[in-house]
Order: C-alpha cells, then sequence, then structure tokens
C-alpha cells in the first residue's frame, strides 16, 4: 500500500462544505510542516480580508493584500519559519488568499506545490458557497438591504477570465444597491455579458431587475442570440408591469477569436473603449429600455475590438451622476479615473473607477446605485 499522502482534492470532496478550511489547515500542517494556517475571503467591495479560521483575528496585512491584487504567490522569510501567501482564485474570480506559516524551506519548489493545494481549495470554496452561509457570513461586514441580497445572490460572481480575457464588476453601495446589476455566460469562444440599470428604488427595483435578468437568462439558455434575449426579457416585463417599470440594459456578446462584438443597446448603460493610449466613447443607437412598451422588436449593432483593448460599460448611477450640480462624472472624470487603470488588471480596474465616483461626491450621499464592468480582451 503506498504511503503517500491522499491528494488534497480528493480530502476537499469528501468533507462537509463548511469545513473546508480546516481539512486543507490540517493537511497542509500533517505534510507541509505547516504552523499557523489562515484562511483570508475579500469582502464585498474586494478592499479587504477577513479571516475565516479565527474570526476574531486581524484583517489581512500589506503582504497578503499584495498577493491578493497581483494574483501571484508572496513569500515572507524569516529565521524561524516562512509564511507563504497564495492567492485563492477560481476561474478568475478572486476568492481571498491562502496564508501558510511552514518551517520548510522556500528553495525547494514548495511555493508551486503550495500553489496547487491553493488552487484545488479556491474551486471547491466556489463549489460550497451556494450550499453553507460561513464563507458569506465573513465576507459581508455589516447586514444587507433586502434590495442587495436579491442582487447579490443573482450575480454570476465578480471576475471570469482565462488566457483569452479577463472580465470583472462591482456594484456600489454594496451593502444597499437595488436596481442595477451585471450578469455573465462564456460558452465556447463566445461570452456574453450585460449590464442592467432596472427602473425605481429600493426592492421594488431589485425585483424589476430579478425578472429582467432571469428573463434573459431564460432565452440564452435556450440557446437565443441576445435580440431574442432582449425581446422575451421586454415582453416578461411588460407583462408584469404594463409599461409602468422598465429596465434600461446593454447586451454583448463578444467573440473571444476574432474580437467581433454584437451589441443590444436598450437604454442608459454607456460603453467606453480604451485603446493604447486613447479612450473613446462607443458610439451605439439607443433603443427602447426592456419593458416600455409590448412586443418592441431590437437590433443588433457590431463594432471590433483590437487585442489589449479594454472595454468598460457603466451604468447611469456613474456616468449620469452629477453630485451638487456638477458636471456628470461620465462627461470628464471617468476618464480621468479610467487612464488610472491602465496598468492595473480588470479586476482592479473596477475598484479605481468606483474610488473615483466616490472622491467626486466629495462626501455626500450618492443619488443612485451604480454598477462597472471592465473587459479586456488579451487574445
Amino acid at each position: 500500500m503506498s504511503d503517500r499522502p491522499t491528494p488534497v482534492g480528493a480530502l476537499l470532496r469528501a468533507a462537509p462544505p463548511d469545513r473546508l478550511p480546516e481539512v486543507v489547515a490540517d493537511h497542509l500542517r500533517r505534510h507541509y510542516a505547516a504552523g499557523r494556517t489562515e484562511v483570508l475571503l475579500g469582502d464585498l467591495m474586494l478592499s479587504s480580508l477577513w479571516p475565516v479560521l479565527d474570526r476574531d483575528g486581524p484583517s489581512g496585512n500589506t503582504l497578503a493584500l499584495r498577493c491578493f491584487g497581483s494574483q501571484r504567490p508572496v513569500v515572507d522569510i524569516a529565521h524561524d519559519a516562512n509564511r507563504v501567501y497564495l492567492p485563492l482564485t477560481a476561474w478568475g474570480e478572486r476568492l481571498g488568499v491562502l496564508v501558510v506559516q511552514t518551517t520548510l524551506p522556500s528553495g525547494t519548489g514548495l511555493t508551486d506545490e503550495l500553489s496547487v493545494i491553493a488552487d484545488e481549495f479556491a474551486v471547491a470554496l466556489r463549489a460550497a458557497d451556494v450550499v453553507t452561509d460561513r464563507y458569506r457570513q465573513v465576507t459581508r461586514r455589516e447586514r444587507l438591504t433586502m434590495a442587495a441580497e436579491l442582487q447579490w445572490e443573482m450575480l454570476p460572481g465578480r471576475s471570469l477570465g482565462d488566457d483569452r480575457f479577463l472580465v470583472a464588476g462591482q456594484l456600489q453601495p454594496a451593502y444597499a444597491v437595488f436596481g442595477d446589476h451585471y450578469d455573465w455566460s462564456l460558452i465556447g469562444d463566445r461570452l456574453t455579458l450585460t449590464v442592467l440599470n432596472g427602473h425605481g428604488d429600493g426592492l421594488d427595483a431589485a425585483v424589476l431587475t430579478t425578472v429582467a435578468v432571469n428573463a434573459m437568462r431564460n432565452a440564452r439558455r435556450s440557446g437565443a442570440n441576445i435580440v431574442e434575449q432582449a425581446e422575451l426579457a421586454s415582453d416578461a416585463l411588460y407583462s408584469r408591469y404594463g409599461g409602468a417599470a422598465h429596465a434600461a440594459t446593454l447586451l454583448l456578446e463578444i467573440d473571444l477569436v476574432g474580437g467581433r462584438v454584437e451589441a443590444v443597446d436598450a437604454g442608459s448603460p454607456r460603453a467606453v473603449l480604451a485603446r493604447e493610449r486613447e479612450i473613446r466613447p462607443v458610439t451605439l443607437e439607443q433603443q427602447l429600455p426592456l419593458g416600455m412598451f409590448g412586443e418592441t422588436r431590437y437590433e443588433t449593432q457590431r463594432f471590433l475590438l483590437e487585442p489589449a483593448d479594454r472595454l468598460l460599460v457603466v451604468s447611469d448611477g456613474v456616468h449620469a451622476a452629477s453630485p451638487g450640480g456638477r458636471a456628470p462624472y461620465g462627461e470628464s472624470a471617468l476618464l480621468t479615473a479610467l487612464r488610472r487603470t491602465r496598468l492595473q488588471p480588470a479586476t482592479e480596474a473596477v475598484g479605481t473607477v468606483m474610488r473615483g465616483l466616490r472622491e467626486y461626491h466629495a462626501g455626500t450621499e450618492p443619488e443612485d446605485d451604480a454598477v462597472t464592468v471592465c473587459l479586456d480582451w488579451r487574445r
């Protein structure tokens, strides 16, 4: 019989979904001379990291945040033990950081082996998240409104990517968002991306957006193109609200091989394209928001991405924000914020744009919620 340890993936699959961190910590203690092990998860704004194993422990330090931002392992070498910080990422979704303190020497392939364990762990965490509340309790630093609960429950994630692309999204205010939303789906070489701005406030806006998103998903999962998705969602909203409420929506279908983009512009979300040092709006002909009239028909428009292009899509809570009567954020301040992201990955860029929006409000409360989605086409 082999003395080789059971692979960590097998241990995780056999474990209860709420006990995955303990399984990994025990495996590291047994086979990697690990002393203290901690699992740090990103909060809803992805601005800080919080412990799972020791709930009363400190938030992530500078090295943990560097690992999370760069998505690369960070090794802190000390005379008695090394501390290794490893990104927890599944299919481009940044979850947090695994911290391992070990007495093993760092120059013996240790980081590579621990990275494999972290990758297995991240995939297991992503799967377990839908059947246990343990991890969500860590990432929430305050209670969500009911509207925000609906919106976060529907999100496909906060980032997705591979060697072809990276897409990331962020909602604001995270704990009280109501009508703004984004969705995406990847099949083969085609990425479908939607950004929505539901009409109204509070729970009513969240319910409206829930109907719209699920109508588009229903059509998409039946093989419908983005025109058919828009039309089904529009009919569903009109049937429910009779034109009294609508959802402004931008639907995009992106060919990840050739960079061709098909678009249905049904309202207020705006797209901006950053190409090398040039930033320009994507000019599309706006059609009627979803649900405004019965049996509305939509047409497809097209534009082309080039390798290394960055596409930013924002709701009107971003581009039309005009606190204190100032010029709308989208007229110039948004472009300034986007220029600051030139050396950042999409996962960091959405945070930079949203921080710029908060600074633009200069301490005043925003009048609308906001969503930002950033796509980098790597090709």
